[in-house]
């Protein structure tokens, strides 16, 4: 069995961890190194990418999380995840930290404040039926690199990326019950270890 940690300082925590029971994986919170250091794979919750930054310098995990990713880790971000995956940000702060690892620009706020946030079909590459996206103040990602596969659109912007084993989604699949994007990364990650 898999064991894929949720990086459990700050955002939707619980929402992942469940999903991925569901989907047949232990999940574990991560907070500190250690914890870090026990899990095959992490998922990068929505919340707040700034705060993240920030809570992830603190409690001494920027690095660490940093050297996983360049070592091949799997990692998946939602909304303030795919910012945190990002190699460059726009609209963040001069002092915001990301760990990195996807060739991407990423717009933070994109579709707006918490008021202009919405829900709607997302055409995904490798799903069969559209998946009902939550957005919540996303991001949505301005360029890619060569190597980044674009896997899913909204309103005429990169919403869904994957580059190796990292993926991100600028929406909030652990909100809709549709556990299709946290099975499609447990595959990944099983297909990782070999």
């Amino acid at each position: 069995m898999v064991n894929i940690g949720v990086f459990a300082l700050q955002g939707d925590v619980r929402e992942h961890l469940r999903a991925l029971s569901s989907c047949g994986a232990t999940a574990t919170p991560v907070r500190r190194p250690s914890e870090l250091d026990s899990v095959d794979a992490l998922v990068i919750p929505g919340g707040e990418s700034t705060t993240m930054s920030k809570l992830s310098v603190e409690f001494g995990l920027l690095e660490p999380i940093r050297k996983r990713i360049a070592g091949g880790m799997p990692v998946y971000g939602s909304c303030a995840g795919m910012i945190m995956l990002a190699d460059r940000i726009l609209d963040g702060r001069p002092d915001q930290e990301s760990f990195g690892g996807i060739d991407m620009t990423v717009r933070r706020n994109a579709f707006g404040r918490q008021v202009d946030s919405f829900e709607g079909p997302v055409t995904l590459a490798d799903f069969d039926e559209p998946f009902h996206a939550v957005f919540i103040r996303a991001p949505w990602v301005e360029s890619v690199g060569g190597e980044v596969r674009v896997l899913g659109t909204a309103a005429g912007r990169i919403v869904a990326v994957r580059e190796g084993g990292l993926l991100a989604t600028a929406f909030h699949p652990e909100l809709t019950g549709d556990l299709r994007v946290h099975r499609y990364f447990v595959e990944l990650v099983r297909g990782f270890l070999g």
